[in-house]
């Protein structure tokens, strides 16, 4: 439970302003909420602009019981990361793209949001003040949390007349910890979008539908779930929350984002890496028999970074995959994870310094 406004002011009171890292055991993190010490709010009323933000320590919001974001989900969020190079300094990875992401979702959604310079700003800023919670190099990464909700209050089914736009962080671990590849399970019961709708934006109304499957997948010893689309359950759509890629020799195959499979920024950063890598990549639609072939798998996104997929169940058949140091799954996460972490060169241009 995070802490109230007044706790963690105390807190922060009576905290060592010398002690450079907080009493977290690195070694052992996870990937869940650690309450930090500061996050950043910033209001704006409906048909205006926002303009400016604050710091304030981090707790418990207050929320109208008819707000747009309990009432009607109207609210989309992002997620980036912070890492601390060899040297201490703390490195954003590609946080305009996070902006642009947020403010095409914010559109689909009728409401306003910060521009991209406001966005990233606020996100350094966040970042600054808990600057101890990022973790020291290779034990982790700072996992960023920008929200963006209707928080005034609206009875009838409209737009909410107030917006809130918060960002707040958290020290993290592996997503699947202790994990080297993942075992997925084919879901047909249940979609996760379909043509038209909000799949191709990150609303906060995406995520609990899959939460049935995700579950029933885990009951049954499974990491994650594929997620067929709805027109005709023939072809791969996402995980509960990340992409998917297959691979057949020299060819990186996957779905397009064309409004149902969410633009992923890590997905996005390995199509280019693989393209420089010399590997063909083809965004198209990918069959489910098409994956149950192919020669190895992977997934992206922002929490999982880029993991193996060692196995896919389909209707009681499974089928594994290469998941050894030499495959193209390998080769990408530890590109991607050297420019990330300030290892090898960014030729890009994808880091952001925090500073």
């Amino acid at each position: 439970m995070a802490p109230s406004l007044n706790s963690t002011t105390e807190a922060n009171a009576n905290s060592n302003n010398d002690e450079k890292y907080p009493d977290v055991n690195w070694e052992e993190m996870g990937f869940s909420l650690t309450p930090t010490d500061y996050m950043y709010v910033m209001k704006c009323s409906i048909g205006e602009n926002f303009s400016q933000g604050s710091l304030i320590p981090y707790g418990n919001i207050e929320l109208s019981p008819s707000s747009g974001i309990l009432n009607y989900g109207q609210g989309v969020f992002e997620g980036l990361k912070a890492y601390r190079k060899e040297d201490g300094r703390i490195l954003l990875f590609r946080p305009e793209q996070n902006a642009l992401r947020m403010k095409a979702g914010a559109e689909r959604m009728c409401m306003p949001s910060p521009s991209t310079e406001q966005f990233v700003a606020a996100v350094k800023q966040t970042v600054l003040a808990n600057e101890r919670w990022v973790p020291p190099f290779g034990k982790g990464s700072m996992y960023v949390r920008p929200l963006l909700m209707g928080s005034g209050a609206t009875l009838g089914l409209g737009p909410a007349p107030e917006y809130t736009f918060l960002v707040y962080v958290s020290p993290v671990g592996s997503y699947h910890k202790g994990q080297r590849s993942l075992n997925l399970v084919v879901e047909e019961k249940h979609h996760r979008a379909s043509s038209g709708g909000t799949g191709g934006i990150k609303t906060v109304a995406n995520y609990s539908p899959v939460l049935n499957a995700l579950s029933r997948a885990k009951a049954q010893g499974f990491s994650e779930v594929v997620f067929l689309d709805a027109a005709t359950g023939k072809y791969i759509d996402e995980a509960s929350a990340c992409n998917l890629f297959s691979v057949k020799g020299n060819t990186i195959s996957t779905p397009p984002t064309h409004g149902i499979i969410l633009p992923g920024i890590t997905r996005k950063s390995i199509i280019e890496i693989a393209r420089t890598l010399g590997y063909q990549v083809e965004e198209r639609h990918v069959t489910i028999d098409e994956l149950l072939d192919a020669d190895e798998a992977f997934c992206t996104g922002t929490a999982v970074v880029v993991t193996s997929i060692g196995s896919v169940t389909h209707q009681g058949r499974r089928v594994e995959y290469k998941t050894q140091a030499d495959t193209a799954c390998q080769k990408l996460r530890e590109t991607l994870t050297g420019i990330q972490m300030g290892m090898l060169e960014d030729t890009m241009g994808w880091m952001v310094e925090v500073n």
